[in-house]
């Protein structure tokens, strides 16, 4: 018999560890004011300008601040105390978007290059904090509560994603984006002050080499272990061939009709799912195998994926979102789990920055792919196609990587030979 323990969600680590508590409450301000600015920003740039090709000029100069500052980010984390970079970070956001809301209450129009400058700042040195966060979080808990963990901090997004772009966007309805980015440094500065309560986190063992020389060491490392380099590359499988997002508009004005309310509730779907895997996430901890687990959470999300995009209607299609939602969240705990676990704390840092740039690039590629394929083969089908490719992907990692496979939740767990030495 199932014990209700063992499904809801643990909190342990909230309950035992006053830092991660600290985390945990410094995550969830943090990405409660991103919500908000993550809708006002392509909004604001679109009505100075009335041209998509300066939204995406705005979204590609963040892209590449973020992807930048992920790597150095990773070197410092290994290099500099963790909280100095945590609190820097959240500092640095504070200071971005200040300028977005003394730039747009500015009598004239707001100026664009004033607005990649703040979306730059914040993309370069607010990902220190991300980065570093990460890293420091194996060193709050015990080795048994890091699934637990993971878990929490996914909810902590996902509370997010759910409530603040729509808290957004009727704050710029009612009081404009000078309100909005003012909410925002509010919030950033609240997280700020509540990171500086945590601990000294003690750096990894790096030494003062050149950065891209350190870098290097930790792309090294993550592509020889034989457990972290298959868990990266199936995370970019995930994320190029299973995210379909990007071409939920078109299904629903092509397919499914409803306007704009149907495309809500199909982004919504996968926000409910992802909530509802967090909140039943207490069986991921006695998981023996997590690395098979984590292969098939993957295939899940490939699956869910095909299910959408091959989706008769409206019910189904809200169905297969609001499952590829659940999987994508049992496998972002999962493998934040194993990657931690078999990390050595002396290139924690670098090893997480190059899974954060991994989202980042991952994502971008994906939607560009299935923007690509959509307009010759269909909106479905190009979502069909990448699910089953995400599916057969996994399959080819599971039979080349036994490492992974056969992995534990840490590297003490896994079987002998399942790491490089």
């Amino acid at each position: 018999m199932v014990r209700l323990r063992h499904v809801v969600m643990d909190v342990g680590p909230l309950r035992d560890s006053r830092a991660f508590r600290v985390v945990f409450a410094a995550r969830t301000v943090s990405v409660f004011g991103l919500g908000f600015a993550l809708v006002a920003l392509p909004l604001q740039v679109y009505a100075l300008t009335g041209s998509s090709v300066a939204v995406a000029l705005v979204s590609a100069v963040n892209g590449v601040s973020v992807f930048c500052g992920t790597l150095v980010g990773g070197v410092l984390a290994d290099r500099l105390p963790r909280r100095a970079l945590i609190v820097s970070g959240r500092a640095a956001a504070a200071v971005a978007f200040t300028g977005l809301a003394l730039n747009a209450l500015w009598p004239t129009p707001a100026a664009l290059a004033v607005v990649c400058a703040c979306a730059a700042l914040n993309g370069f040195v607010g990902t220190f904090s991300t980065v570093a966060l990460q890293a420091a979080v194996p060193g709050l808990v015990p080795a048994d509560r890091l699934p637990a963990a993971g878990a929490l901090l996914a909810l902590t997004g996902q509370l997010g994603s759910v409530a603040a772009p729509a808290l957004s966007g009727v704050v710029v309805a009612l009081w404009g984006f000078p309100a909005v980015y003012a909410v925002t440094a509010a919030v950033s500065a609240a997280a700020t002050g509540l990171v500086c309560l945590l601990p000294r986190l003690a750096p990894g063992a790096e030494g003062r080499r050149p950065v891209l020389a350190a870098a290097a060491e930790g792309l090294r490392f993550a592509a020889r272990d034989r457990v972290v380099g298959p868990l990266l590359l199936l995370g970019f499988v995930q994320l190029l061939l299973a995210a379909p997002y990007v071409l939920i508009p078109e299904i629903v004005d092509r397919g499914l009709g409803g306007g704009e309310a149907m495309a809500g509730l199909l982004y919504s779907a996968a926000a409910a799912g992802a909530v509802c895997a967090s909140l039943t996430s207490g069986w991921c901890g006695g998981v023996r195998r997590a690395g098979a687990a984590l292969l098939a959470a993957v295939a899940a999300c490939g699956a869910a994926s095909a299910a959408f995009g091959a989706a008769p209607g409206a019910a189904a299609a809200l169905v297969a979102l609001a499952a590829l939602g659940f999987a994508e969240t049992i496998e972002e705990i999962l493998r934040f789990t194993v990657l931690q676990g078999h990390t050595p704390d002396a290139v924690r840092g670098r090893v997480t920055s190059v899974w954060t740039a991994q989202n980042t690039v991952g994502g971008a590629l994906g939607a560009m792919t299935l923007g690509v394929l959509a307009p010759f083969i269909g909106a479905g089908a190009a979502i069909v196609a990448g699910g089953g490719a995400a599916v057969a992907s996994v399959a080819a990692i599971a039979a080349l990587a036994p490492g992974l496979r056969r992995a534990g939740t840490a590297a003490g767990t896994a079987p002998t030979g399942a790491n490089a030495g």
